[in-house]
């Protein structure tokens, strides 16, 4: 295993720049993944590492050696990629173990090395198969094996992933978990999907336009987002975000006000433009507020779409005066709206009104203007409704 490090890593192609100046370190045995929207940039920071891709600036380390001009050959890495590149005229046996047969290594060693990776990706069986003879999900297995046996200083992986079926995906994912568990060797991953990346890293780096965002384990950037683009692209379904404006009683929005002591919010003043971030657990029905902690705000709504998940169910909500507009046929803007999680046994219909309320140790804010959080739970800042006192009793 081996540590990986970027040093103001850049890649240009003509106008377009698809890393821009990216420094990350990833330390020995430890499973990253890099995820963000297509185009972000996060396939490129591994063929960088993979040495598929030259950096226009920039330096990249493996181990002790800076690698940024060796082939790929001569960096102790073993890629998977989406795109499946399999010979097909060897059967699976033969381009499992192709690689090692290039090292000379011992048949006895060949054939243990082959046969556990087979297990790992549950190929048994079909070892003598053509690549022709095997669903492409089967392809794909057989690509990672090849990877497996090799047992290089760096794993990288490319969405190996994104062809097999819902249940695989799942299987595999707790196999690749195992896998880094027994070997300790160095992951770099490369997913668009947030539930691989959440249930297998050890860390994530959120990247968009080439700029890395956050670096953070799985539930400090689910919970601690660093800026409005994390916060939004982190979770399923997304966070709620409302713009609004700081005033003297807390955060007003288009349709609410959020009661809170502005003074305790660092780095801006009243006037300046906040955007409020609550994520779809955090809203609760006003019936079950004394079981929560401290409220930020009840906020009158109207059910409107109901969707069933089985253990959960999605409530998008229009607030009230959303509601009152829709009612105009001839206003062509689109209602706001919030989306509340609920448990699967919560009765609510559609077209109900309902009261709904923040729990304030789960309320995000944000600058609008530069997207940077300010502060993550806001409890310490809303003062009692009775006493007129801050709600935490450090306060």
């Amino acid at each position: 295993m081996a540590r990986v490090r970027l040093e103001n890593v850049s890649k240009h192609f003509d106008d377009v720049t698809a890393v821009d100046d990216l420094s990350i370190e990833i330390e020995d045995g430890e499973f990253v993944s890099f995820v963000g929207p297509s185009g972000c940039g996060k396939s490129t920071t591994m063929e960088t590492v993979a040495g598929l891709t030259k950096p226009s600036e920039g330096t990249v380390y493996i181990g002790d050696n800076e690698v940024t001009n060796l082939a790929p050959k001569d960096r102790g890495v073993s890629m998977v990629f989406q795109n499946i590149a399999l010979f097909p005229h060897m059967d699976v046996f033969e381009n499992i173990s192709f690689g090692l047969r290039l090292r000379k290594y011992d048949d006895e060693e060949v054939q243990r090395r082959v046969e556990r990776a087979a297990e790992i990706v549950q190929l048994e069986g079909m070892l003598d198969r053509m690549p022709n003879e095997l669903s492409g999900g089967q392809q794909q297995r057989v690509a990672i094996a090849r990877a497996i046996v090799r047992n290089p200083d760096v794993f990288l992986m490319d969405e190996p992933l994104a062809n097999l079926d819902a249940k695989l995906r799942v299987t595999m994912r707790t196999e690749l978990q195992r896998l880094h568990r027994e070997l300790e060797q160095t992951i770099i991953y490369v997913t668009h999907d947030q539930a691989e990346a959440m249930t297998m890293s050890n860390r994530i780096a959120v990247l968009d336009k080439g700029e890395l965002q956050q670096i953070a384990a799985p539930l400090v950037c689910y919970n601690e987002p660093a800026n409005l683009f994390v916060a939004g692209f982190i979770g399923s379904p997304s966070m709620n975000l409302i713009e609004g404006e700081l005033v003297e009683e807390g955060l007003r929005t288009k349709n609410f006000t959020v009661e809170f002591d502005p003074a305790g919010v660092p780095d801006v003043r009243v006037g300046d433009s906040v955007t409020i971030g609550v994520r779809p657990e955090d809203l609760h029905l006003a019936t079950d507020a004394d079981s929560l902690g401290p409220i930020a705000c009840r906020i009158d709504a109207t059910a409107d779409v109901i969707e069933p998940m089985g253990d959960e169910t999605f409530v998008y909500l229009l607030l009230a005066e959303d509601v009152e507009r829709t009612m105009d046929r001839d206003e062509q803007s689109t209602p706001d709206q919030l989306l509340m999680s609920v448990d699967a046994v919560t009765d609510i219909e559609a077209g109900r009104d309902v009261e709904i309320v923040f729990d304030a140790p789960a309320v995000h804010l944000f600058d609008t203007e530069s997207g940077e959080a300010l502060v993550h739970g806001i409890e310490d800042l809303v003062t009692d409704e009775e006493t007129g006192r801050p709600t935490s009793p450090e306060q």
